[in-house]
C-alpha cells in the first residue's frame, strides 16, 4: 500500500464512504429495492475497513492469507456491493444491475460476488460463522484474522449470544465483531422491540473485550481497528454507534427508511446531499 499521511488516509476513506452512499441509493433506487438505511449507517465503518484495515487483494479475492470479512445484516447487500467495486473487486457496471434476474448482485448478500465469503440475509448466522472460521485459522496457526458487522437488531438472535460463548471459550482473538448501533430496525426502535441494554457489559460478561466508538469517526475507526485485538486471548468486539440514513437528512434515523425506496424527486435530493457531480 502507498504511504499516506494521516490527513490523506482521512481523506481518502471519507470520500469512499460518500461515493458507497451515492452508489448505494442509486442501485435501491433503481430496482425499487429496500433496506438504504442500513446501507448508509455503515459505510463509514466499510470505508475505514477496506481502506485502511483488512489485509485484502482486490485481484485475488481467494488469496488464502486475506483477511475475511462477512456482512452478518445482510439485508443491507447495496452498500457491501457498493463498496467491493469502488475497491476494484468487479467492474462497476455491474451495480447497475442489483437485483436483476440472472445478475449475482442479489438483495440480500451472494456468494457469487467476488469478495464475499458468505451469502447472508437470515440475521444471526454470520458470528457463528466466523467463530468457525477463527478457529480454523488458529488450529492451521494462520496470521489473518475475521472480521463480521452485526446489526444492533440482529443481536436480538440467540445464536449470537451462543457464538460469543463459544468464542470466550477458545480464545478467538483473531475475531472481531463490529456491531453497527444504529438503534432501529425493522419493527421499531431497539429499546421498544428487545431492549439490548447494559449491552457492552452483557458482551464484557461473555468475556470479551469490548470498545465503543462513533461510527461515522473516521479517525476514532481506524485508530481502534489498527489495535486488534484489544486483549490477547479475547475476542475483540466493536459497538459503533451510527445513524440510520446517516449522510441524507429526510433518511436519518427514519425508521420508514428500513424498506422503503427513494422516488426520483427523492433520489435527486439525497445525490445533492451527498455532492454528487452531474
Amino acid at each position: 500500500m502507498t504511504q499516506l499521511s494521516e490527513l490523506e488516509y482521512q481523506n481518502d476513506s471519507i470520500d469512499l464512504a460518500r461515493k458507497i452512499r451515492i452508489h448505494a441509493i442509486k442501485m435501491v433506487a433503481q430496482s425499487n429495492s429496500s433496506h438504504i438505511g442500513s446501507s448508509l449507517s455503515m459505510a463509514d465503518i466499510l470505508a475505514v475497513l477496506y481502506m485502511d484495515v483488512l489485509h485484502v487483494d482486490p485481484k485475488q479475492p481467494d488469496w488464502p492469507k486475506r483477511d475475511r470479512f462477512i456482512l452478518s445484516k445482510g439485508h443491507a447487500a447495496a452498500g457491501l456491493y457498493a463498496t467491493l467495486a469502488l475497491r476494484g473487486f468487479f467492474p462497476m457496471a455491474w451495480l447497475e444491475r442489483f437485483c436483476q434476474e440472472g445478475w449475482p448482485l442479489l438483495g440480500h448478500v451472494s456468494h457469487h460476488v467476488p469478495g464475499v465469503e458468505l451469502s447472508t440475509g437470515s440475521l444471526g448466522h454470520g458470528l457463528p460463522v466466523c467463530c468457525g472460521m477463527a478457529l480454523a485459522g488458529k488450529r492451521q496457526q494462520s496470521s489473518y484474522r475475521i472480521f463480521v458487522i452485526l446489526s444492533d437488531g440482529e443481536c436480538d438472535e440467540g445464536s449470537n449470544w451462543e457464538a460469543a460463548l463459544f468464542a470466550a471459550q477458545h480464545k478467538l482473538d483473531n475475531l472481531v465483531a463490529i456491531v453497527d448501533a444504529n438503534k432501529l430496525q425493522g419493527f421499531g426502535r431497539i429499546e421498544e422491540v428487545l431492549a439490548l441494554d447494559p449491552f457492552a457489559q452483557k458482551w464484557n460478561a461473555f468475556n470479551w473485550a469490548v470498545q465503543e466508538v462513533d461510527g461515522h469517526d473516521h479517525r476514532a475507526l481506524r485508530a481502534l481497528l489498527q489495535r486488534i485485538p484489544f486483549e490477547p486471548d479475547h475476542p475483540s468486539l466493536v459497538i459503533a454507534h451510527t445513524i440510520k440514513g446517516k449522510g441524507v437528512n429526510f433518511m436519518e434515523d427514519q425508521l420508514a427508511w428500513h424498506y422503503k425506496s427513494p422516488d426520483p424527486e427523492q433520489l435527486e435530493q439525497a445525490l445533492q446531499q451527498l455532492g454528487e457531480k452531474h
